[in-house]
């Protein structure tokens, strides 16, 4: 992995929302797969910044949902990337949540998306 470091590092991805009502659930919590869809796409975007080919997810593992993310929260999504194999990799997505009018933030919600390159006729092919 590190002879991709400057590759790695210019894929991280970064993405600020805000939490809107018609994202939450009757606790006026953000819907898990609300979560689980912003944090798929900055994955996606992650991945994309980093091989520059078409990729697909193939799974998500260990999502840790540590803390509830309530209306009117700003949130932070930052995806790295973790893992480099020869057609697959692996990036790890984090959301932080941010108080609207207070000086606080703290990690919510971590998990692990793995991606595949694919070719025009969807055959793994080198991520690199």
């Amino acid at each position: 992995m590190q002879e991709y470091a400057p590759q790695i590092q210019a894929a991280e991805t970064r993405l600020f929302k805000v939490v809107f009502p018609n994202t939450t659930n009757h606790y006026d919590t953000l819907f898990g797969g609300t979560a689980l869809q912003i944090m798929d796409e900055v994955a996606f975007i992650t991945a994309t910044r980093f091989c520059r080919k078409r990729v697909v997810t193939v799974s998500s593992s260990k999502i840790d949902f540590k803390k509830s993310i309530p209306a009117d929260t700003i949130i932070e999504v930052v995806g790295r990337i973790v893992r480099v194999g020869r057609t697959s990799l692996d990036v790890e997505v984090e959301i932080f949540k941010e108080e609207m009018y207070e000086n606080k933030r703290e990690q919510a919600i971590k998990g692990t998306f793995t991606f595949v390159a694919i070719d025009e006729n969807k055959k793994p092919i080198s991520v690199v």
